[in-house]
């Protein structure tokens, strides 16, 4: 027998709030809209007048109705924003235990990697009950990751960092889709988010076998490219340190100051003249081109990864400073 919905099936934690936001604006629009056509059809029929070329009595403003249908308006007006914007920030604001995926969209495909290391394409693995911070880019053009059953949906950009977050509440197999078109063949970029108990996660995790962390792929990665010669974190080093970088303030040469969140890291490597970090000689290359976007998401998670604090380096550069990040 075949099922149709109207809707989606709602299946995380704010998927209800969106839902109820939305019924309410529905409603409120549907009453109004029902109610003006109502008053114009009964103010027609009441007030036509038999007689052919018949002028009306002037009419003479009432203040208090004036007044009356442009606050009521208003107030619900901006009650439905205070709404609006606090599911908007609950929706944009990931829980400081989420769990991060990185995301890769590429035409037309998703490149998923899990924080364990483990890959998939158009396929998302997440358990039940946890929440999941999914960190993307793109390597080619404008894409869109979009879960209806779940209620979120972010652009992914290439040359940034886009971030949504979500926590499944209950098994099930949800369709993922690109919400923007991206190309010839957009409409077959898709797939599908698997939620799982804890336990059946685990299972399929091992099931995967061994797989290497992002951020261990990333120091490997960066001993390769040689960026621990001036990245060393001790005096000699030539650039500033990166231990404890994540999150904090930047002072720029410009005077300004950036918080170095993923895009700015990203920003650093592929293209070091930037934002130049104050103190510091433009002596970095660019990566630009030489590593993808699977790479730089190793090495910015990695330079997360450091949160141990050594020699403040950012605000006491080398007597004789010659890189920048």
């Amino acid at each position: 027998m075949l099922e149709v919905s109207l809707f989606p099936e709602s299946a995380s934690s704010f998927s209800g709030e969106v839902d109820l936001l939305f019924f309410a604006w529905t409603g409120i629009s549907i009453f109004f809209s029902l109610l003006i056509t109502g008053l114009i059809l009964y103010f027609f029929v009441r007030f036509k007048s038999p007689y052919k070329g018949a002028t009306g009595t002037p009419e003479h403003a009432s203040w208090p109705l004036e007044v009356t249908w442009s606050v009521i308006p208003l107030l619900i007006a901006l009650a439905m924003f205070a709404w609006g914007t606090k599911v908007f920030f609950r929706i944009a604001r990931p829980p400081a235990d989420a769990v991060e995926y990185f995301v890769t969209a590429k035409q037309w495909m998703w490149k998923i990697q899990h924080p364990t290391g483990n890959r998939e394409i158009n396929a998302l693995h997440v358990p039940v009950g946890v929440p999941i911070k999914l960190t993307m880019t793109s390597e080619d053009v404008i894409h869109s990751f979009f879960v209806p059953a779940f209620r979120t949906k972010m652009d992914v950009l290439p040359g940034r960092y886009t971030s949504l977050w979500f926590t499944a509440t209950k098994p099930g197999k949800f369709h993922l889709f690109c919400a923007e078109y991206c190309g010839s063949e957009h409409s077959l970029m898709g797939g599908w988010v698997y939620a799982m108990e804890p336990a059946e996660y685990e299972g399929w995790l091992a099931g995967r076998g061994p797989a290497q962390r992002p951020a261990e792929s990333g120091q490997k990665l960066f001993a390769e490219l040689a960026c621990d010669t001036c990245h060393r974190g001790d005096q000699s080093q030539r650039g500033p340190g990166l231990e404890g970088l994540f999150g904090r303030e930047v002072q720029l040469a410009s005077g300004r100051t950036v918080i170095a969140d993923e895009t700015y890291l990203r920003e650093s490597i592929v293209s070091p003249g930037t934002k130049m970090v104050a103190g510091y000689a433009p002596l970095m290359p660019t990566y630009q081109g030489q590593l993808n976007e699977e790479q730089l998401n190793q090495l910015v998670a990695y330079i997360k990864s450091l949160t141990t604090t050594t020699a403040d380096t950012q605000d006491h550069p080398p007597t004789e400073p010659e890189s920048e990040p």
